[in-house]
């Protein structure tokens, strides 16, 4: 067991800031295969390509621009709206209450928000799932920041800006390890949550994650979040 000064210090801290997918559930759930396939569907339908074109410009565009969606709206002027709704629109029976996840989150003192480059829509139904809507302030979806998405700096600026969050005061919580780097650059202290998942080694090649930017590293957030000092 940790003594008390082995713990981290997170004493500064008044705002906790999550990622959702493969960060508030499990990973090997695997939910994302199922937007995956949906993303790839809508390509199809949306640019009336075949399946294995529509994968490869789906894959571009994520790895170009950040998300699948930001590439359709910029290069093709598709409607957002229809996007998000198509393909999220997913079966979230492979995740589940998680008690420990419930206890530890419930416990952190000031506020806590999500923050997902997909849609508020998708993240009510992941918390309600999980058991943890209760315990957010807010869930800052891809319109929070205009659609901009993680990991461009613009979008943290968007949710600051948003939000009243002090940078210093700030912990956020990731999988994809690029998009803490600009989280901190701002002055937030920044969390790995590692995982197998090849979903959170996917994006684009920039900015490059190196250990000066990640704070923490954990392959359990539930564990983490429990014997941080607070």
């Amino acid at each position: 067991m940790l003594t008390p000064r082995e713990r981290p210090d997170f004493r500064h801290i008044r705002a906790w800031i999550f990622d959702l997918d493969n960060t508030l559930y499990r990973a090997d759930s695997d939910l994302f295969a199922q937007i995956d396939r949906r993303m790839q569907a809508f390509v199809m339908r949306f640019l009336n390509v075949d399946a294995e074109e529509a994968r490869r410009i789906q894959k571009a565009y994520y790895r170009d621009h950040g998300t699948t969606l930001t590439g359709l709206i910029k290069l093709h002027d598709a409607d957002p709206e229809e996007f998000l709704a198509e393909v999220h629109d997913i079966d979230l029976a492979a995740i589940d209450m998680d008690s420990a996840m419930i206890e530890a989150i419930a416990s952190l003192p000031g506020k806590r928000f999500v923050f997902t480059n997909g849609c508020r829509h998708h993240a009510e139904r992941v918390l309600i799932r999980t058991g943890l809507t209760d315990f957010f302030e807010d869930i800052w979806d891809i319109r929070t920041t205009k659609f901009t998405p993680k990991p461009l700096e613009e979008a943290y600026r968007h949710i600051l800006d948003h939000s009243g969050v002090i940078p210093h005061e700030a912990a956020m919580f990731e999988d994809i390890s690029r998009n803490l780097v600009p989280a901190h650059g701002l002055g937030m202290t920044t969390v790995w949550v590692k995982n197998d998942s090849h979903w959170s080694k996917q994006g684009p090649e920039f900015p490059i994650a190196r250990p000066e930017n990640i704070d923490y590293e954990t392959s359990d957030l539930a564990h983490f979040l429990k014997t941080v000092r607070t």
